[in-house]
């Protein structure tokens, strides 16, 4: 009971440290990269307080929920957003041995499923807000999540294939260096579907301000909308560590995988959440006809190509 409680205690704090330190980043590398000067002075120091003055900012901010809007709807919506995430991270190990709060047989596709069901709470924002703005974000959201869920769980049931199992420790197990030349398309096709399922850019049409406002979140003010914030970069925190532990080889690195796996796998998400934030400074928003096309003509053939790849190799071997 108390290695249990101990598990769960870390997996909260990581849940409520990782995306803040996500966000931080994220101010700091578009910062550098757009030469942007606010986020550098909050605080003196290198902008050291810039998540704090953020934080601060939206507490203050008044709580506002639409005279016609479905209130339990639109008050749950930003916690099924957030949640999910934190349910995923029970099951990415972050290293041998154990290190994992919940260990599942099928914990890819728990993982992938629990994801989805985080979609949904950008959906019932859309839904309740009885604003047609936030409709149209919200059915967006929909379009986005349905498209690219397919080539998603393409590319991780090859993987899964390879690995002759389900489970996210087993699969690190079975991980060897030629996986990453075996499995590099899955691994392309996983991260990009991954990408649009959070909605960030290219891929944030649902949010497309010169659009539609601000998507589905148009209604919503103060700490719910932080809650939709922190949403989105905990959602960076999963896919990144499920990236790495996937295609990667998670806690296996240079040497001294026993002792210091769970540093290799919190690098090797560090630097695929570096990537995440490069994408957003360095591409244009596309257009919704590209972001379908992106998927049913790009994503899937090649998530099918790399499955069928992964059959042929494994009786093949």
């Amino acid at each position: 009971m108390l290695e249990v409680v101990v598990k769960l205690v870390l997996v909260a704090g990581a849940f409520a440290v990782l995306p803040l330190l996500v966000g931080q980043a994220e101010h700091k590398v578009m910062a550098h990269m757009q030469g942007r000067l606010g986020p550098m002075y909050a605080g003196a120091f290198h902008g050291w307080a810039q998540l704090v003055a953020d934080g601060v900012k939206f507490a203050q901010k008044e709580d506002v929920v639409p005279r016609d809007a479905d209130r339990w709807v639109f008050k749950l919506a930003p916690g099924v957003a957030l949640v999910p995430y934190l349910l995923v991270l029970l099951v990415i190990p972050v290293g041998p041995g154990g290190q994992v709060a919940l260990d599942l047989g099928p914990g890819v596709f728990f993982a992938l499923a629990v994801m989805g069901v985080g979609v949904i709470g950008a959906i019932m924002a859309g839904w309740a807000s009885a604003n047609k703005y936030s409709l149209l974000g919200g059915m967006r959201v929909a379009a986005q999540l349905m498209s690219y869920e397919l080539p998603m769980v393409f590319a991780a049931s090859s993987v899964a294939m390879a690995a002759g199992t389900l489970s996210l420790q087993g699969i690190v197990g079975e991980w060897r260096w030629y996986w990453l030349p075996w499995q590099a398309i899955g691994a392309v096709v996983f991260f990009v579907a991954g990408l649009a399922e959070l909605r960030r850019p290219p891929f944030d049409m649902p949010v497309a301000d010169s659009e539609i406002i601000f998507g589905p979140y148009t209604e919503y003010g103060g700490l719910r909308f932080a809650f939709f914030l922190l949403a989105e970069y905990a959602g960076i925190v999963v896919l990144c560590g499920l990236t790495a532990v996937l295609f990667l080889g998670g806690w296996k690195g240079p040497f001294l995988n026993t002792e210091l796996g769970w540093l290799w796998t919190l690098l090797k998400a560090a630097v695929l959440a570096f990537c995440v934030i490069w994408f957003r400074v360095s591409y244009p928003r596309m257009r919704e006809d590209q972001l379908q096309k992106l998927a049913w003509a790009w994503l899937v053939p090649l998530s099918l190509a790399q499955l069928a790849l992964t059959g042929v190799l494994k009786v093949a071997l």
